[in-house]
């Protein structure tokens, strides 16, 4: 591990990402795209790191090479097109299969395999691939944010590598012997305790850096398949493959019933986040109380409803680069996923619902100190719910919450 990032006992995989990230951009250790935070970091010498991939035997003997589209990715993508190998990349966010295959065009000189090896390559020299082609990976490359020479690893915290290799597993493209490669910088190399693994997390073989070859010997077995009981169907509908994946374990016998099917009470449903919730049933006055001529504008389609008795807590300051995936992430890791979360990025906001008010502080208290690219975030019980702790249930029904960035009360509908 590089000096400088040290790993805090109790740390989650958000700080730890956190920690990388802010160490890459603070040493200028990064090309082109900045800043790093939310990617996978394309650290400057990434090319020579890439090019130890020729050193590992399993390259030099197998055909078929999947590798994520990560920017620093690109020199393995290359080399694995000069090697004459059948090179697999994955649809971007899974929205249109799961694979695309590069086809260079034939006769292809150094150049063009190299144009092949970026984002234009894939795109324009590419074919898809669907779940009946007969496919058999033998290595796999994937980008990292942090990795530990155990072969712990953390990626930018969307799940695309674990939920890829899950398919890979479930349409028999990989087996048990399939190795898996990342490529990071030096100082990307950490320690990560292996408390913070779940079932879902890919670990790998192999880790390249500029520097070293690392051989994890990791034992940790990796994801035997998809998880259905950890889908919701919020995924479902954001990534069609799975619904073609999950007719075909059906037919196969196998339960694949979603997280979402499995709410134990009736008329409740869950959250992506896995928080049985209470279903809210939409009612048909619409706000007329607002003056603010802003507001009149924004706000004449809102409808107000009659809501579970929960409290809500405000979280503020959230940079304007902050994706809702990755609020998300840190609430879930964290141990504070909400019932509900109701998002305003534009206006650097975001509301959590929880059951009560215990619930509620217990929120406020894991969130303590939390920060996004170095900003910390305003974290607290939204004004209008702080009456309920003082025992007016009534007060707060509608959806409607008054925050310190503004006189003006702001409504949500909570979907």
């Amino acid at each position: 591990m590089e000096p400088g990032i040290r790993v805090e006992p109790g740390c989650s995989k958000w700080d730890i990402r956190q920690k990388v990230w802010d160490h890459i951009e603070n040493n200028n250790l990064a090309d082109f795209p900045r800043p790093v935070h939310h990617r996978i970091p394309n650290f400057k010498v990434s090319r020579q790191a890439c090019q130890k991939i020729t050193d590992l035997e399993i390259f030099r003997r197998t055909r078929e090479v999947k590798v994520d589209p990560d920017k620093p990715l690109e020199g393995v993508r290359l080399a694995a097109l000069q090697a004459h190998k059948t090179l697999l990349v994955p649809t971007p966010r899974l929205r249109t299969g799961l694979f695309n295959k590069i086809t260079p065009p034939s006769g292809a000189n150094k150049e063009v395999l190299r144009i092949c090896s970026t984002s234009q390559g894939v795109r324009d020299y590419s074919v898809p691939m669907g779940l009946d082609a007969k496919v058999q990976v033998d290595l796999v490359v994937v980008g990292s944010v942090a990795v530990s020479v155990e072969g712990w690893r953390i990626g930018k915290g969307e799940g695309f590598a674990d939920m890829e290799y899950a398919m890979m597993v479930s349409m028999g493209a990989v087996t048990e012997h399939t190795v898996v490669v990342t490529v990071v910088h030096d100082c990307q190399v950490v320690d990560i305790p292996e408390e913070l693994l779940e079932d879902h997390d890919l670990t790998v073989d192999f880790i390249l850096t500029p520097t070293r070859i690392i051989k994890t010997d990791c034992k940790r077995a990796k994801p035997q398949g998809i998880i259905w009981s950890m889908i919701t169907r919020e995924m479902m509908a954001k990534i069609p493959i799975l619904r073609n994946l999950q007719d075909r374990e059906r037919k196969a016998g196998r339960d694949v019933s979603l997280k979402d099917e499995n709410a134990s009470e009736k008329g409740t449903r869950q959250s992506p986040f896995g928080v049985t919730e209470k279903e809210v049933r939409p009612c048909g006055s619409v706000l007329s109380e607002h003056k603010h001529p802003a507001d009149v504008q924004l706000h004449t389609k809102l409808e107000t409803c009659n809501l579970y008795d929960g409290v809500t807590v405000y979280i503020g300051n959230i940079p304007s680069s902050t994706r809702v995936s990755e609020l998300k992430s840190m609430l879930r890791e964290r141990g504070a996923a909400p019932l509900r979360l109701t998002w305003q990025g534009a206006q650097h906001r975001a509301f959590l619902d929880y059951k009560d008010v215990v619930q509620a502080k217990q929120a406020v208290s894991s969130l303590e100190g939390i920060s996004i690219n170095g900003i910390s975030l305003l974290v607290e019980l939204a004004r209008t719910q702080r009456h309920k702790t003082n025992g007016n249930q009534g007060f707060g029904k509608k959806i409607v919450r008054e925050t310190k960035s503004s006189n003006v009360l702001q409504p949500h509908i909570l979907t």
